[in-house]
């Protein structure tokens, strides 16, 4: 066996096989042709001396040594990216790129505003952002892929000792209701009150709807109790929902804005509750930190977080230095925000 028995292009051809199932999607994606790619996992297998598909199936298995060999081809290639990233930063934010992660709902309603102003300052530079669960966004920012990303859902234990995790702003949850509803009329309403609405709601498997439950168990609300009339698989298909006069529905505040300047959405007050979570900012200390990241944690964070997110704390995390005694949640379950 040589020293090198595969390419970078092999890596990569290997990891889109994997990701999309087959070698013609894997072509597709790759913008090569399907007789191309089939050459090089031939080419791969016969210098490895290894079988790395099972060809079986109608879709493409990786065997035990094509998974061991993705594992590590995966690290290969966020290190090449990083160190072409890190090339660019010679240019000093005249080029380069940043890529923040984030989970569902901080990725649709408050990291868009946050791009927009760094996009200004930085025009040259290119911003990637990347929406997924809270789950795969925490792994995504351990493997290097992503430079930093604001998340609301709990972290997988497995990473709390690989991430650093800064509690960075506060994400209420408010009751929306039609504006015609009769409770919408009062000033407040009581905690009772919520059993005899008619709720919309995300799918019960969502993980997004979870962590909703958590946190109104947390203020001793029992969401078994709603009458769940409708479950939808997006937030703004419950606010169109909600708009219509089909029920009520709890939402990030940060998702309503639009709809309540509009006048289309009425948000209700629940006497003595105010139902918060935590959004967390999550970074690698061990990974290299762009230039363009260190830009926007500089001057595009700040204006987003909590009054308490002091420039102590900003510190820390542009200097990498652990802080202690975060408050990170252990549970491995992929809840997202």
């Amino acid at each position: 066996m040589s020293d090198l028995p595969f390419t970078l292009d092999q890596l990569r051809i290997l990891k889109a096989i994997a990701q999309e199932g087959s070698f013609k999607r894997a072509a597709d994606s790759l913008y090569v042709s399907q007789p191309a790619v089939s050459l090089q996992v031939q080419n791969l297998e016969r210098q490895l001396d290894v079988p790395l598909f099972d060809r079986g199936g109608r879709r493409a298995q990786l065997t035990e040594a094509g998974h061991l060999l993705l594992s590590y081809g995966e690290k290969i290639l966020s290190l090449c990216q990083e160190t072409c990233r890190a090339i660019e930063d010679l240019q000093n934010l005249q080029g380069g790129t940043l890529i923040v992660g984030a989970s569902q709902t901080t990725g649709t309603y408050l990291l868009p505003r946050m791009i927009g102003m760094f996009r200004q300052k930085y025009p040259d530079v290119a911003v990637q952002l990347h929406v997924h669960s809270t789950r795969r966004t925490a792994w995504s920012v351990a493997n290097g892929q992503v430079d930093l990303a604001i998340i609301g859902g709990e972290i997988p234990g497995e990473l709390s000792e690989s991430l650093e995790v800064v509690s960075y702003a506060e994400d209420e949850l408010a009751l929306i209701l039609p504006v015609f509803h009769p409770f919408s009329k009062l000033e407040k309403i009581q905690k009772e009150d919520l059993y005899k609405l008619q709720f919309i709601a995300l799918d019960s498997q969502s993980t997004i709807r979870k962590v909703i439950d958590q946190v109104l168990a947390r203020c001793e609300i029992d969401t078994r109790r709603f009458k769940v009339e409708m479950e939808l698989n997006s937030i703004e298909a419950i606010k169109n929902a909600v708009q219509s006069g089909l029920g009520a529905a709890f939402v990030s505040t940060s998702a309503i804005a639009k709809e309540l300047q509009m006048g289309v959405l009425h948000r209700t007050p629940i006497e003595g509750v105010v139902v918060k979570r935590t959004l967390w900012l999550i970074f690698n200390p061990n990974r290299y930190r762009s230039k363009a990241a260190e830009a926007f944690s500089r001057e595009i964070l700040p204006q987003f977080a909590n009054p308490g997110w002091s420039q102590d704390v900003l510190t820390l995390a542009q200097k990498r230095i652990v802080i202690s005694t975060l408050d990170i949640a252990t549970s491995t379950s992929a809840a997202e925000d």
